[in-house]
C-alpha cells in the first residue's frame, strides 16, 4: 500500500471538514496538521480532533501511521499570528 502525500491528506480533511486554513506536513507515514475551522467554535480539543479523525475515516487505520494536529477556531488562529 502506498503512503499518502501531504496533498492527499489535505484533500481528505477538506472533503470532510470545512476549513478556513489548513497546513499539512509529513513524510508519508507521519503527518503534522494545523487546522483552522469555524466548526471548532465552542468545542474542546478532543471533540475537534475527533472531527478531523472522522474526516479521515478508515485512512487513519490503514494508510496514515501517525497524525499530530493543532486545531484552532479562526479567532484563536488570528491570536497565534
Amino acid at each position: 500500500m502506498e503512503h499518502p502525500t501531504t496533498e492527499q491528506i489535505k484533500g481528505f480533511i477538506l472533503a470532510g471538514l470545512a476549513c478556513e486554513h489548513l497546513e499539512v506536513e509529513g513524510d508519508g507515514r507521519h503527518f503534522y496538521a494545523t487546522i483552522v475551522s469555524s466548526t471548532f467554535e465552542g468545542q474542546r480539543t478532543l471533540v475537534r480532533q475527533r472531527a478531523v479523525y472522522a474526516a479521515l475515516g478508515e485512512r487513519m487505520k490503514e494508510e496514515i501511521h501517525a497524525l499530530s494536529m493543532k486545531t484552532y477556531t479562526p479567532s484563536e488562529w488570528q491570536n497565534q499570528q
